[in-house]
């Protein structure tokens, strides 16, 4: 520990003593870089937009279509959407630093508003416009997307050594982090993928259930927004950390006493807010400990982890559900504790990082 640290105080006064470069000149605004964030806005709106709609499509399934299937084996299907999502992460990061962007080129442009930048484009998969968007839609903001998204950051075609992917995890705060969000993002996506069934088992109106994948979308974006801005004043692990308690509690202390139609929208309304700051944050919690050089491989990496927990997030909430005898206790008190135990983590991350100073921001 103590070497590491001596490492990582020696890289810091070599950087004091170097004067900076241009690409460490960050401009924090200015319309190429906003424009590089609208761009970064449409690719979260064709990719992660469908992805935040998946309780809809449990529901449907499960009710429709695949009706003689468990709720656990029709998740299979949404979960392994968000797995191939996330999977190849990094090689598309290995891509990012060797031949330029996708959604990373957002840290070449911002430093001190880097989390609000990041909360804005993160609202682009927040909107239930994405369950109806149709092809021409998402040709259109792709082709927007391909003219606006550059970087700044000089590429590195070095090539392929599988002791990039390795070196990350050398470092204890990258370690910590990643497995935290492991934990948390399994947790958190049982009430994305549960919620609607849930509701409608609970005797909800099917038309008025399928509108709680809108509330938790919509209240959303006022999370993305406002984590954005609450992480470049506090720090982005502080805001993460924050909000991912706040999503934990919810879950075991709202989700699990509901009755009725109320009460499950105020759940709904409330963890929106929660796990759209959670998703918000998650690029700047990476860049505040990797870095520039390895932002790619390192954001890739820590997305990939994740995307092996949501891959079984789902199939284990169904298993769970099934050996209850349909009771979906068990499955919220799962999945309320994952949340918190992954926030746990990443604050003993924090610490770590911070010298065990528990207000310091970061």
């Amino acid at each position: 520990m103590n070497s590491e640290k001596e490492t990582e105080s020696a890289q810091s006064s070599a950087d004091i003593d170097t004067p900076p470069s241009p690409i460490d000149i960050r401009p924090d605004g200015g319309l190429e870089a906003w424009m590089v964030v609208a761009g970064a806005w449409g690719a979260c709106f064709c990719s992660w937009g469908w992805i935040n709609s998946v309780g809809v499509f449990q529901e449907y399934y499960g009710k429709n279509i695949l009706k003689e299937y468990t709720p656990g084996t029709v998740s299979w299907i949404l979960c392994l959407e968000a797995f191939f999502l996330l999977a190849l992460a990094p090689v598309i990061g290995k891509l990012f630093d060797r031949y330029g962007p996708p959604l990373n080129c957002v840290v070449g442009y911002f430093d001190t508003r880097r989390s609000t930048a990041f909360g804005i484009v993160a609202t682009g998969s927040s909107f239930p416009w994405a369950m109806r968007a149709t092809a021409l839609l998402l040709l259109v903001v792709l082709t927007m997307t391909n003219l606006t998204v550059k970087s700044r950051i000089p590429l590195n075609p070095s090539p392929f050594s599988v002791k990039e992917y390795i070196l990350p995890f050398k470092r204890t705060a990258f370690l910590l982090t990643s497995f935290g969000n492991i934990l948390f993002a399994f947790g958190s996506f049982v009430p994305m993928t549960y919620l609607v069934v849930q509701a409608v088992s609970m005797g909800m109106d099917r038309r008025l259930a399928q509108y709680l994948v809108a509330i938790i979308n919509g209240s959303s974006t006022a999370g993305r927004l406002g984590a954005g801005v609450l992480a470049d004043v506090y720090g982005p692990f502080n805001a993460w950390i924050a909000v991912t308690y706040a999503a934990g509690i919810l879950i075991l202390s709202l989700w699990i006493p509901t009755t009725n139609d109320a009460s499950i929208i105020a759940f709904a309304s409330l963890f929106g807010i929660c796990f759209g700051a959670y998703v918000a944050i998650q690029p700047a919690l990476v860049a505040q400990i990797t870095p520039i050089a390895d932002i790619g491989i390192c954001t890739g990496l820590y997305f990939s982890l994740s995307a092996f927990s949501q891959l079984v997030s789902g199939p284990i909430a169904g298993h769970t559900l099934e050996t209850s005898g349909g009771s979906y206790l068990e499955m919220k008190i799962m999945a309320g504790f994952l949340c918190l135990a992954g926030a746990t983590f990443v604050l003993g991350a924090k610490l770590y990082a911070t010298g065990y100073k528990l207000m310091a921001k970061f």
